[in-house]
């Protein structure tokens, strides 16, 4: 039955689905667990959509060293590697070349931030100095992103509502770490 816990009054029907009967009160309960390995992806992931959405007035400097702050293990790794670094290497080569499109600089910055970044920042990561730091970034970002929409209704728009959700994903991630 995995993660669905039976209560009284659910009846299995022929193609697996649990229903209710008519007159029952119960019907289920769900219990799912988030690890804070997958919270960090959903943060990576919301930072990187933001440095790519349109309809924000954000600096999108500072996802750098949240990327940084909140990636998994396996990212940094990966940017830490042979593989990371020769595509730094590479993207570093087409921007001194003026080949590489302004909307490749942020992931460019943040490979060479992360690469270069000395051993006492990167041990930093994972620690609630690293949550409050994340935390700040996050707030502070929001706080641009909302006083430069003007209210929450022009913030919601068709054009801002991807940067909106990223924003509020970046900030509750490190708010849930903190608790």
């Amino acid at each position: 039955m995995g993660f669905l816990a039976i209560c009284e009054g659910a009846v299995p029907r022929p193609s697996g689905v649990w229903r209710r009967r008519r007159g029952d009160t119960a019907v289920c309960c769900v219990s799912t667990h988030v690890s804070a390995e997958t919270m960090r992806w959903v943060s990576v992931g919301a930072a990187a959509i933001l440095m790519l959405a349109k309809g924000t007035t954000i600096h999108k400097s500072f996802l750098v060293p949240l990327i940084a702050l909140q990636a998994p293990q396996d990212v940094i790794s990966w940017i830490k590697g042979d593989y990371g670094q020769w595509t730094a290497f590479l993207g570093l080569l087409l921007c001194l070349l003026s080949f590489l499109p302004g909307e490749l600089e942020l992931p460019l910055s943040t490979m060479l931030f992360v690469s270069i970044a000395p051993y006492q920042f990167m041990n930093l990561r994972g620690t609630q100095e690293s949550v409050i730091m994340s935390l700040a970034i996050a707030a502070y970002l929001a706080f641009q992103h909302f006083t430069g929409a003007g209210d929450l209704r022009k913030a919601l728009d068709r054009g801002a509502i991807v940067a909106t959700l990223s924003i509020i994903c970046i900030t509750l991630i490190p708010l849930l770490f903190l608790l």
